[in-house]
């Protein structure tokens, strides 16, 4: 079975070093027909490919394979990641795009909060992939406009003219429904209390953020909808 773990981070390493897929073929000695399918996941290859990918993109081959999160293979938790939302300092000359920012990135480390509390890894993983396509579109868009190329990007042109991403989305979309409906179908790992008294209680700056959230996006879709 292809793992997509390894194609998607092959086809992601390649964008990062900026080179075409028929460049990156030549030099890992495979035809561009056989890395496009290492990299679509229509193909699992033989060990031989991955060392020579391995050092290549000069990452360990569990980096690759989608086992950790460090290229020299050492296992990363979750809590030594990044974090975006302790930054203090506000983006360079945009009150606006801080703004934006911190009512983002509050609203959903709330949503993955409660999702967390609910034990349920299909959901958390449902929301990701959702929110994922959302940002990955805007972040494409925004690549175009300032000239960049299609080939950075492991999805086709056409395909994402054609809102490919938009699809993968709504199928995210279902996921996070059917498992929403199976955590409340199981009275062993119940829903998070959503009463908005409770959520200010528990968290009251996050729940904040996502009171101007949900009523911004709810005033401009009822002024679509004439209301």
């Amino acid at each position: 079975m292809v793992n997509k773990d390894f194609s998607r981070t092959l086809a992601l390493l390649r964008q990062e070093k900026e080179i075409s897929q028929r460049q990156a073929a030549k030099d890992l000695g495979i035809s561009q027909a056989l890395l496009s399918h290492y990299e679509n996941g229509v193909r699992e290859p033989g060990l031989a490919f991955v060392r020579r990918a391995c050092d290549y993109y000069n990452v360990s081959a569990d980096y690759l394979l989608g086992r950790t999160l460090d290229r020299d293979g050492a296992v990363i938790s979750a809590d030594e990641l990044y974090d975006a939302s302790n930054e203090k300092s506000s983006l360079k000359g945009s009150v606006a795009a801080t703004l934006q920012k911190k009512l983002l990135v509050n609203t959903t480390s709330l949503l993955f909060e409660l999702l967390g509390r609910s034990g349920s890894r299909d959901a958390v993983n449902a929301a990701g992939r959702y929110l994922g396509g959302a940002l990955y579109q805007l972040y494409r868009m925004l690549h175009r406009a300032a000239g960049g190329k299609d080939k950075f990007f492991a999805l086709g042109g056409t395909a994402f003219s054609m809102d490919a991403v938009d699809a993968e989305m709504r199928l995210a979309r279902v996921g996070f429904a059917q498992a929403l409906d199976a955590l409340a179908e199981n009275e062993d790992r119940p829903l998070p209390e959503m009463d908005g008294a409770a959520l200010a209680a528990d968290y009251p700056g996050l729940t904040q953020s996502l009171t101007q959230v949900l009523h911004s996006t709810e005033e401009e879709t009822n002024k679509l909808l004439g209301r």
